[in-house]
């Protein structure tokens, strides 16, 4: 009997290609300059194409045409080596592509072998499976905390500061920029605590009258002042009882109300304008401000023991600019808030979300929400195209960042302008998400997190992410 390699080498062409054509896989064929010299049966399958009509074509041609992007067979002919991609047909199927140099006697390219794998029902169940995971640890994490995004590490850490303050009945001390959700982090915290069947009380220290704002707090007793009413009126503390008072804005509190405050706090008693009795109280303070404090307390504005008194556990909450991972997941929510109370079907383009991406976004989560409901109302059509966004937004984006460079930075700040720098790259030249993960040697989640932290999403497919 012969042995194997004599067996195999004694194959026929015609005894070989009934066995190329029987193999699942897609299989080209082509010369050393890009010339196609034979396909299987798979390839004309999975590329919609005549294997009569491909033979003696390059591959620039079938590029130029849009059969797969890019040719493999190209890259190894440019980098004299073994090349493997993942990338879609013209179907939008996932493929991975392998193309294999094969040398002559003189160690010289002779032919490209490329094999192609349909792997899209591979990726669809790995999609799912990492949306379940995602979901599942979502539950575990964020459960009763529905209302806020928490797709970025810094706004994880807020969500898991919050859920441990809901169980104690710490003062607590909201900090941040204008429009991040601090009533909401706070509304949380009673919601999920044990008061969350008794009021939930807020007050803007800054949009009431200075001469109101103590009756409003305290109340007041009958004949208090000119205008009261015959038998006094409840203050919000008391109006709070066993439930949470909310004091938005606190940094506007004047000093003398500051002191009356903390005497609240120390001896857990409010006495109302004009009485002279104490009356005992049940509440939990929850405060909140976008000014620097601290900063008030050193120009005389702010009582310093009022503030410590004030910020036993303090929650800072980041600025949209600083969680981009979040940036999305709340253009899909209130785009389908928006079409659900508006009676519409509006998607957004992805050359849109680009843009958006890229504003910094001042007025953080209000005004994202604001520019939707907008959005929604100005754009005609069920497609929202970048010109339908706000000028101001449009000439945002377009204004090229400074040229960057590691000179006089922190070792963090270097370490990110790398990361960048390595991320742009590997988007330049692969499209998607997965290509990248592949090409860098991480998780595909990790790629769409750093991607939209860099806001370097347009560089690839936003259905990708």
């Amino acid at each position: 009997m012969a042995n194997g390699k004599n067996a195999l080498s004694d194959l026929s062409i015609d005894e070989l290609i009934p066995i190329l054509d029987s193999i699942s896989d897609a299989i080209f064929i082509d010369d050393a300059q890009g010339f196609t010299i034979w396909i299987n049966k798979a390839s004309e399958e999975l590329y919609k194409i005549k294997r009569k009509d491909i033979i003696g074509k390059h591959v620039s041609f079938l590029e130029s045409e849009g059969i797969f992007t890019p040719s493999v067979a190209r890259l190894v002919m440019e980098q004299k080596k073994e090349i493997t991609i993942i990338h879609e047909n013209k179907d939008g199927k996932r493929l991975l592509t392998t193309g294999i140099p094969i040398v002559d006697a003189k160690n010289k390219m002779s032919k490209i072998i490329t094999t192609t794998h349909d792997i899209t029902e591979l990726i669809n169940l790995q999609n799912e499976l990492e949306s379940v995971q995602n979901k599942l640890s979502g539950l575990n994490a964020q459960e009763g905390f529905s209302d806020i995004i928490a797709n970025s590490p810094s706004m994880y850490n807020v969500i898991q500061l919050t859920r441990r303050l809901s169980d104690v009945d710490s003062t607590v001390l909201i900090t941040g920029e204008s429009g991040v959700g601090k009533g909401v982090i706070a509304k949380l915290v009673h919601e999920n605590g044990n008061r969350k069947e008794f009021p939930f009380v807020k007050i803007n220290c800054g949009a009431i009258p200075e001469n109101l704002i103590e009756s409003e707090l305290f109340g007041y007793e009958s004949g208090a002042f000119t205008g009261s009413r015959k038998n006094g009126k409840k203050g919000l503390f008391e109006t709070a009882e066993k439930g949470t008072i909310f004091l938005d804005e606190i940094s506007e509190l004047p000093l003398n109300l500051q002191v009356k405050l903390l005497q609240v706090i120390q001896e857990r008693e409010i006495t109302r304008v004009g009485g002279v009795e104490s009356i005992p109280i049940n509440v939990r303070i929850i405060s909140a401000t976008n000014r620097d404090l601290l900063a008030l307390v050193r120009q005389g504005k702010f009582r310093e023991d009022l503030y410590y008194r004030l910020n036993v556990v303090p929650i800072s909450i980041p600025p949209l600019r600083e969680r981009p991972e979040d940036i999305i997941p709340m253009i899909r929510i209130f785009l389908n808030q928006n079409n659900k109370k508006m009676k519409e079907h509006k998607e957004i383009d992805s050359k849109a979300i680009a843009i958006l991406m890229k504003y910094p976004w001042p007025g953080n989560v209000r005004e994202l929400q604001n520019i939707i409901e907008r959005l929604m109302i100005t754009t005609k059509g069920t497609n929202i195209h970048p010109e339908n966004l706000p000028s101001f937004i449009i000439e945002s984006a377009s204004i090229p960042e400074p040229a960057a460079s590691a000179e006089g930075k922190s070792l963090k700040e270097a370490l990110d302008h790398a990361e960048r720098e390595i991320l742009l790259k590997a988007a330049e030249k692969h499209k998607t998400t997965r290509a990248i993960a592949k090409v860098l040697g991480v998780s595909q989640p990790t790629v769409v997190r750093k991607l939209q932290k860099y806001h370097l999403t347009e560089k690839v497919e936003i259905s990708d992410l």
